[in-house]
């Protein structure tokens, strides 16, 4: 059979969505899915670059749903690493091909357009993945809330609001607002859940005690601080009827009531990250001041068990995505980075003024997918296809249907060539950062290519990152796929 001719074929590749896996060739025609054929029937076919698969894995490009760049300090202390350029550049790397980023509206500011222009201007022309944003909501005027439908016009579709943290935090009234409007105006709505009241008494209690060191940040932010705040965001959807997103979620109690909400038909939805399946409190224990690599809000949990718990909750669907929950801070920096908690009378740190965050957006495919811990279509389902549909990217984005679906892929080695195990090490990734929380952790696979809109962005074997700072763009996005349109909510049937 004759086949105009492709910019792009991918031979024999065992090509892997959320729903199937078979053997196929891809063709790839002006940045887009132009065809899935039977393996090997495309070997004649004419185009502009060949790719032989070998029968490795093939699937839709990740997609990263909780990036932090380039964002404005809020606590005082500490300042994101990475940019766009940076931070993206970092993504292709691990098999990402689209990241959503934050905005975040700052506590006196009525508006939300302006953070939403200013962050749109720093990631314009300068990335090398597709990217898009979610507004942090810490003002919920009246004004920030009619901006709802703008921002829906403008192609954002998400908004991120907290439960902790004095300069970001909302009162569950203003939960309440935020979440009436997103009904109306189909936002889909994410909340940090971690109870502030009790974080601010915890602390208090550990430094009048001069209990400072990294390892009492997780000692200040027990389990029942996230399952409180989680079941009380819940009770807060259920009086809307409205879904909500727990992101990163690190607690067993936590996903416990999240899989009880489920069971009960409520929409809530939750994800988690990699430092939740591989990293326990140890990690902060670190000596000297070392734990402070691994501060991160939520902490890592107590031990193997919790880790389990987290793995089984991936597994059975309580958790909808998988995030990194990228926060990168420069260790060796006192002004800042990590070290800016350290001074002359904490000389290990004040736990409560390191900067809250890990790296985490390259190395997350990899670590997880080396686990072989999810089937591949399991894999793909919470690391694409549902952050694709959760935030109204499908099916343009973790899908690959011929003529719909951009040529996103990741592509990973075969078999028959398969790596040897080996160590992270932070020399070998591409953010601006000088440390990753996993440093050492022996993984067998690594992405061999990475694909975006067709063009090979991504070649470990030749180049590394060949793909050009700027080509990614900015996608507009719809309603979530999880957040059907409903009618006007009804005070009156209370």
């Amino acid at each position: 059979m004759l086949y105009s001719p492709f910019d792009c074929v991918i031979l024999d590749g065992t090509v892997v969505t959320a729903a199937d896996v078979g053997r196929y060739d891809i063709g790839i025609r002006g940045g887009k899915i132009a065809l899935l054929a039977p393996a090997r029937s495309l070997a004649t076919a004419r185009a502009s670059r060949v790719i032989n698969a070998e029968g490795a894995y093939v699937m839709p490009g990740g997609i990263d749903a909780h990036v932090h760049l380039s964002e404005p300090e809020l606590f005082g202390k500490g300042k994101s690493a990475d940019d766009f350029t940076t931070g993206s550049r970092s993504a292709i790397a691990g098999g990402t091909t689209t990241i959503i980023a934050f905005a975040p509206q700052g506590r006196s500011d009525p508006s939300l357009l302006n953070i939403l222009d200013a962050m749109q201007q720093k990631a314009s022309n300068v990335t090398y993945c597709d990217y898009s944003l979610h507004l942090i909501i810490s003002n919920p005027t009246r004004q920030a809330l009619d901006e709802f439908k703008v921002l829906r016009e403008r192609g954002v579709s998400s908004v991120k609001i907290y439960m902790t943290y004095e300069d970001l935090r909302i009162q569950d009234n203003q939960i309440l607002d935020v979440l009436l409007q997103s009904r109306v105006d189909g936002i889909t709505t994410m909340i940090h859940a971690e109870n502030g009241d009790m974080l601010n008494w915890m602390t208090e209690q550990l430094e009048s005690r001069n209990l400072l060191a990294p390892k009492y940040h997780a000692t200040s932010r027990p389990q029942i601080l996230e399952s409180e705040a989680t079941n009380r965001a819940i009770a807060l959807s259920q009086l809307i009827e409205t879904p909500i997103l727990i992101v990163h979620v690190s607690s067993p109690l936590a996903a416990n009531i999240i899989r009880t909400a489920q069971t009960h038909g409520h929409p809530i939805y939750a994800e988690t990250c990699p430092q939740y399946l591989f990293l326990t409190r140890k990690a902060l224990e670190a000596p000297g001041f070392e734990g402070a690599k691994c501060v991160c809000s939520p902490p890592p949990r107590d031990g193997e068990a919790d880790l389990e718990s987290i793995w089984k909750g991936l597994q059975n669907g309580t958790f909808t995505i998988l995030s990194s929950d990228h926060c990168p801070f420069v260790y060796e920096d006192s002004v800042n980075g990590k070290k800016s908690a350290i001074s002359e009378d904490a000389p290990l740190g004040r736990f409560k003024y390191i900067p809250n965050g890990c790296p985490g957006v390259e190395t997350r495919l990899p670590l997880v997918w080396s686990a072989n811990r999810l089937s591949p279509q399991k894999f793909v389902e919470v690391t694409s296809t549902n952050p694709a549909k959760l935030y109204g990217l499908y099916p343009q984005k973790g899908a690959l249907i011929p003529g719909v679906s951009d040529a996103d892929l990741t592509i990973w080695y075969p078999e028959s060539s398969a790596l040897e195990p080996f160590p992270i090490t932070n020399s070998a990734l591409h953010h601006n950062v000088d440390n990753t929380p996993f440093e050492g952790q022996m993984i067998t696979q690594w992405p061999r290519y990475t694909l975006l809109r067709g063009e090979v962005v991504w070649d470990r074997d030749n180049g590394g990152v060949v793909g050009k700072e700027g080509y990614g763009q900015f996608v507009e996005r719809g309603r979530s796929e999880f957040c059907s349109e409903q009618p006007p909510w009804d005070v009156e049937k209370f």
